[in-house]
């Protein structure tokens, strides 16, 4: 990832956002989180978790209840969202413009000059999969074409922090690819990106640390191999021609998994030099030994399966 620094890039205190008067709905009751200036940070949760009127507070969208928003180690105000590139969830862009003109237009709102913008919007579109497209008008494109033109007009000012509201909404797995290489190579740039997505197998695939919100709170966060490893557990891949592993190792394994000679399992770490002895006086090839990691699909249900009290809002214990 890109080169991080000790300011955060963003960092939310005890957001707080209530509709109506006492006795009103609330979207977001308690929520803090620090974005690690130059990481991929995902914002994840069920519908109705807050994800998005958080980001919409941060962004001056909607007006918080309560808190404290930075960005770049600022207050989120309107000089420094300048320095912030946004997709929106569900983008509505007029079906009148064209993809040159909607990038002109949201260049020239971030205060770039037209001739910056008309020599960034080639690229740009080359980048996110419209090259050629330039002249076509918006209401021609399918909605993942739509998609992608949102992830170009969230990039044109090259911003210093990208915020993405569920980017691969709509596309195929060749978009939904392209919009990950794109978070990776901005991320090596030193460009942050918050991303809010319900697709955890990419979350999983790229971001550094995540949060968890559920019921307008914070339900856990970390480091990603913090949260998905599983303590006292570690992972063995073996190869081998025999139709059983060893009984001694049999006694010890859990989570088997058997595909054309190879076997994946788990077992006690106490246990791991035994059980790789085993392996090896018996013929068997070890492929990998590493610390047993459960899907962050697997955490995410177990953790939404949690009763919800202040120990559980608390994350991982």
């Amino acid at each position: 990832m890109g080169e991080m620094t000790n300011t955060p890039a963003i960092r939310i205190e005890g957001a707080q956002k209530r509709y109506g008067k006492a006795g009103g709905f609330t979207a977001v009751s308690d929520v803090s989180l620090t974005v690690t200036a130059g990481s991929i940070h995902g914002l994840l949760g069920p519908n109705g978790a807050g994800k998005t009127t958080t980001l919409k507070m941060l962004l001056g969208l909607v007006r918080p209840s309560g808190g404290t928003f930075e960005i770049l180690g600022e207050p989120a105000g309107p000089a420094v969202r300048a320095r912030v590139g946004f997709l929106p969830e569900q983008p509505y862009f007029s079906p009148l413009l064209t993809a040159t003109e909607l990038l002109m237009l949201h260049g020239r709102l971030s205060g770039m000059a037209p001739a910056d913008v008309s020599a960034r919007a080639g690229e740009l579109l080359a980048r996110v999969g419209l090259e050629g497209r330039g002249t076509a008008r918006l209401g021609t494109f399918s909605r993942g074409m739509l998609q992608r033109v949102g992830i170009a007009q969230a990039l044109v000012a090259s911003p210093e922090v990208v915020v993405l509201d569920e980017p691969a909404s709509g596309l195929d797995p060749v978009g939904q690819r392209d919009v990950r290489n794109i978070m990776m190579s901005l991320a090596e740039g030193g460009t942050t990106v918050l991303l809010s997505s319900h697709q955890l197998s990419e979350v999983e695939a790229v971001c550094d640390e995540v949060t968890i919100l559920n019921r307008g709170i914070v339900a856990a966060e970390g480091a990603i191999d913090d949260l998905l490893n599983v303590a006292g557990r570690t992972s063995i891949r073996a190869r081998g021609d025999a139709p059983a592993l060893p009984a001694d190792v049999q006694s010890l394994m859990e989570d088997v998994a058997v595909s054309g000679g190879v076997w994946v399992f788990s077992v006690p770490d106490s246990a791991v030099r035994a059980v790789v002895d085993i392996l090896d006086d018996n013929g068997w090839a070890i492929e990998a030994v590493v610390p047993k990691r459960q899907s962050l699909e697997e955490y995410f249900a177990h953790m939404l399966e949690q009763p919800h009290d202040a120990d559980a809002a608390k994350g991982v214990a």
